[in-house]
């Protein structure tokens, strides 16, 4: 039981201690390395969950879980990776519920809604220039232009991307 301890304090320090991605992997690394696992077993660990479709963290946490402690440690590992965020989104949650009725909270939504728009059209303008170092061809401009009009037209979405990914090989 002392190892399932340690397992949930150590996935519970990370995920307080540390934002997800390469911080927290290199906090897990200096906390499990040589106390839950060996050097290889994290090696592949982090290679593993990498490859995974999903959260890394999450894999990474089940997976060293798993080499500790088998199914039982893989579920505390879990337990003790989604227990912060979840607290942290409950408390902020309840905060906003408590708060939904004030005036000052739905004036505060109408001012973000113009910067948040603008922020994504700033996004997507980077995307859209990012791989040809700032100059648009024609036929960025023509995808471009009918992914737009089939999205206008309600076509779904990850339609509109995959034939855009397979013109995407023929035109360039």
């Amino acid at each position: 039981m002392d190892t399932l301890l340690q397992l949930f304090w150590l996935f519970l320090k990370v995920n307080l201690l540390s934002t997800s991605g390469p911080a927290s992997v290199g906090l897990l690394h200096t906390e499990a390395v040589g106390i839950i696992m060996t050097e290889a077993q994290f090696v592949q660990a982090v290679g593993l969950s990498s490859v995974l479709p999903g959260s890394d963290a999450l894999q990474l946490a089940m997976f060293v879980g798993y080499a500790a402690e088998g199914i039982p440690g893989a579920l505390i590992a879990l337990v003790g990776s989604v227990l912060p965020p979840t607290i942290l989104m409950f408390g902020v949650v309840s905060i906003l519920h408590r708060l939904r009725r004030e005036a000052w909270v739905s004036r505060f939504v109408e001012g973000l809604t113009p910067a948040v728009a603008v922020l994504m059209l700033f996004v997507a303008w980077k995307v859209f220039t990012g791989g040809s170092n700032g100059v648009v061809s024609w036929q960025m401009g023509a995808l471009g232009l009918a992914s737009m009009i089939a999205l206008i037209f309600n076509a779904p979405a990850p339609l509109v991307l995959v034939v855009a990914g397979i013109l995407g090989i023929f035109i360039f």
